[in-house]
């Protein structure tokens, strides 16, 4: 995930939350057409110092920057996307760049979304790194896509030549849409970027369980199944066997720990006891 500082890192966690409302109930296609828009717009907004302005400028009235997205991406996106650059425009960003990186992540998380509906998100992360060990070794690879001369097409014909035949299809629109818009990086670090906002987006998707012995299959069934109806999306349970917790579970999803060990109860009791 992108690091930002001040109002702008309060105003990513806001504009992931209201991408979470967006994605809701979703199907893999309807992730992907969301990502797809996100990105459209962020050709605009990133290649536009004037217009990162204009959506960022504090003095600017929220009526007239909407109405301004409007008319830009009215007719071009659909209307989930708009919502959300509507949602971005109405927060501090500080730089006014950062709004460019915040939705930036947000469409990286929609396709990453639309992975985990497919249950292929973690072929996606694999696949990512598997583009940075080749970006490592292959030095010609590397000197095309950081070619700044060369035209957005042909970078993106390289791509597919090379991973549209075996990888996931998340995986290629996502690394299509990084050569296709850097944003004055270099490759090397528009790649880290993708791949930290598709961990970002795992992490809230995959719920960590602490326990003394694994769940049942029936169990982790159960609690994935709750967990995915109060987010609206597909959500995976991984197992860490702890000794230390005595009995009960840990269950850590999304920003949230839900601790139901037997240890922390003791550890409560005795704070008690201690008062």
């Amino acid at each position: 995930m992108i690091v930002l500082g001040g109002s702008s890192r309060q105003a990513l966690v806001a504009l992931r939350g209201a991408l979470d409302e967006q994605l809701k109930g979703s199907s893999s296609s309807e992730c992907t057409a969301l990502s797809t828009d996100l990105f459209k717009a962020l050709s605009a907004i990133g290649s536009s110092v004037g217009l990162r302005r204009a959506l960022t400028d504090p003095a600017r009235d929220h009526a007239s920057k909407t109405a301004l997205i409007h008319d830009l991406f009215g007719k071009e996106i659909g209307a989930k996307a708009v919502s959300l650059l509507v949602t971005a425009a109405s927060y501090r960003w500080s730089p006014s760049s950062e709004i460019a990186s915040a939705v930036e992540q947000i469409a990286v998380e929609a396709e990453a979304t639309a992975a985990n509906a497919d249950s292929s998100l973690d072929r996606v992360e694999e696949e990512l790194f598997l583009f940075s060990r080749l970006l490592v070794t292959h030095n010609d690879l590397r000197l095309a896509l950081n070619d700044r001369a060369d035209s957005t097409d042909r970078k993106r014909a390289l791509i597919d030549s090379i991973f549209a035949p075996k990888a996931s299809p998340s995986t290629v629109r996502l690394l299509e849409a990084l050569v296709g818009g850097t944003r004055g990086r270099s490759i090397e670090a528009s790649l880290s970027a993708f791949a930290h906002a598709v961990s970002a987006r795992r992490n809230r998707l995959v719920a960590i369980v602490r326990s003394v012995i694994a769940l049942t299959p029936a169990q982790s069934e159960k609690l994935a199944a709750s967990l995915t109806k109060q987010v609206g999306q597909p959500v995976h349970i991984n197992t860490e066997i702890d000794p230390s917790v005595l009995g009960g579970i840990e269950v850590r999803f999304a920003d949230e720990i839900i601790d139901g060990t037997i240890s922390n109860r003791l550890a409560e009791a005795s704070r008690a006891l201690a008062v």
